[in-house]
């Protein structure tokens, strides 16, 4: 009998099946496409892993093959594919089975499954995955919601397959419900807008100063060196670097400029809305894909107003220099926008979020992994409730790279460059540093056209109306 159920033999579940295998547990598999699983078990076991891998078509018969209580993963889309595995499993199990979704699921969709379940005592848990295949493979950061008995019969052997950071499963439990998938879902937020600046910066490189795309991934190399390490800076390097098989030209130079994307970092901006929290950072990033992919009306545009992102006239080695003191701030500002959400969700719905585990999971294995996450989760771990951006180590970063990001902005801006992603760190930081804002304003533009009332700053708690709605 099979320790687990994976459903879903796809790229991210034969890789994860295989990960399992290499732990040493047994594992069942269920997928339409017998060939895909016989070529998975097959690797299985060429490879001399400690786990069995066995394929099913049949669900009843993949549900017989497990141990009780019956536990399964399922690695399929989000939204129909995953409604009708549920339906096709449901028939065959009993109270006390478990599923766990570890798809990209909307974290409101897990909890609407799991309230469905409920009535039939099936357990269900949410989790987000992140790492891509080769994380599935070799380990993935795993971020789970649901019951906390759920949660005890599966953390084993998730934490056997995750990554470790110094030893650490970065694998944890943090809450009830959609938590797990409303934590994944801002780690693709922030990611939306940490790739966004590192696109802006190679903009800035590649058409601001001339440098070709090997020349910009030697930046970002060196980059790796200081407190920018991270993942996707060190793959932004290797993509500079790689040459096309084809043309012998640089891959950069012969991918089509238009994003896709899976809805993710739109979904972190829906929610941020709802709960009040800026993500202006996420918003830029969202918006600059919605545009790359309008390709045809960018290229109308650019014909009828003709060509921006002209050259910069800064000197190359300064500007660099900037740049990087720039990103560092900036990244301060994403991250800074992503922990106030979760932070935000936890006290709305009650989830009581670790916010240092959070970071901690996402040190290894996930698409954001850097060495910024460890300072982050010190920072969390010594004022658990405080903003990130005011624990010491960030303060210092934003008050020292706030004039680089300015003059950064300034210049790219100057020249034509469209840099959504830096304008909205430089805006966020200089919304947040006012005092004396202008939403007096607002305020009375609202007391003015709808009676909407204020606070006087000299009566603070009490709302009045102003002068414009006198009869006399």
């Amino acid at each position: 009998m099979a320790h687990l159920g994976l459903v879903g033999i796809g790229v991210m579940g034969s890789a994860f099946a295989l990960n399992l295998a290499e732990n040493g547990h047994d594992v069942s598999m269920l997928d339409r496409t017998k060939d895909k699983m016989s070529a998975v078990a097959h690797e299985a076991t060429t490879a001399g892993l400690r786990g069995a891998l066995s394929g099913f078509l049949d669900p009843k018969e993949f549900l017989s093959s497990l141990l009780t209580p019956k536990t399964v993963l399922i690695l399929v889309p989000a939204g129909g594919p995953l409604d009708a595995v549920i339906a096709s499993l449901k028939p065959h199990l009993s109270r006390g089975d478990i599923l766990a979704d570890l798809g990209n699921s909307n974290w409101e969709e897990t909890e609407r499954r799991g309230a469905d379940l409920d009535p039939f005592g099936i357990r269900f848990l949410g989790m987000g995955i992140s790492g891509g295949a080769d994380g599935a493979r070799h380990g993935p950061s795993i971020m789970a919601g649901g019951s906390p008995d759920s949660w005890s019969a599966l953390e084993g052997p998730l934490k056997d397959a995750a990554a470790t950071f110094e030893g650490e499963p970065c694998c944890a439990w943090f809450g009830p419900g959609g938590s797990g998938h409303f934590i994944k879902m801002l780690h693709n937020g922030i990611e939306y807008a940490d790739m966004q600046l590192i696109a802006e910066a190679y903009g800035l490189m590649r058409d601001g100063l001339g440098m070709d795309a090997a020349a910009t991934g030697d930046v970002f190399e060196g980059w790796m060196n200081g407190p920018l390490n991270s993942y996707l800076i060190e793959i932004a390097a290797e993509v500079c670097r790689a040459s096309d098989p084809k043309t012998g030209n640089a891959m950069l130079d012969m991918i089509h400029d238009a994003a896709g994307q899976k809805g993710t970092g739109r979904w972190s901006v829906i929610e941020a809305l709802h709960l009040g929290a800026a993500t202006s950072m996420m918003v830029a990033a969202v918006e600059a894909r919605n545009i790359s992919a309008d390709w045809d009306a960018r290229q109308a545009f650019e014909e009828r107003f003709g060509s921006g992102a002209g050259k910069l006239s800064d000197d190359r080695s300064v500007f660099l220099k900037r740049l990087e003191t720039a990103m560092l701030a900036a990244k301060v500002g994403a991250y800074t926008q992503g922990f106030n959400v979760l932070a935000r969700a936890s006290d709305t719905f009650g989830w009581g979020l670790d916010l240092a585990a959070i970071a901690r999971v996402w040190r290894a294995g996930c698409i954001i992994r850097s060495v910024m996450l460890d300072e982050i989760s010190d920072a969390f771990e010594a004022n658990p409730g405080g903003d990130l951006a005011q624990a010491p180590i960030f303060a210092e970063r934003l008050a020292s790279g706030a004039t680089s990001l300015r003059e950064t902005v300034v210049a790219g801006i100057s020249a034509n460059h469209a840099m959504p992603s830096f304008g909205a760190a430089l805006n966020y930081y200089n919304l947040r540093r006012t005092g004396r804002g202008t939403a007096n304003m607002i305020q009375g533009l609202r007391d003015r056209f709808g009676a909407h009332s204020f606070e006087r700053i000299d009566d603070r708690g009490v709302f009045s109306n102003g002068p414009w709605h006198r009869s006399d």
